[in-house]
């Protein structure tokens, strides 16, 4: 079974604003699910957005 994330839990493990979220579900950075009325994010696919985030340097990690 995947293990699911709440938008609170995301927002608070990464550190993101709910505006900033929200920007990156709408520039498709970031998959979400839709689990009747309530919102999830895949530990998998929060993992995978946060190692496409660039570095410091400008660059992607390789994580």
């Amino acid at each position: 079974m995947t293990q699911m994330l709440t938008v609170a839990e995301f927002k608070e493990r990464y550190r993101i604003s709910h505006s900033a979220f929200y920007r990156e579900v709408a520039a498709n950075r970031l998959l979400i699910k839709k689990i009747g009325r309530a919102t999830r994010i895949a530990l998998a696919d929060a993992e995978a957005w946060a190692a496409s985030l660039p570095t410091q340097g400008g660059e992607t990690s390789d994580v």
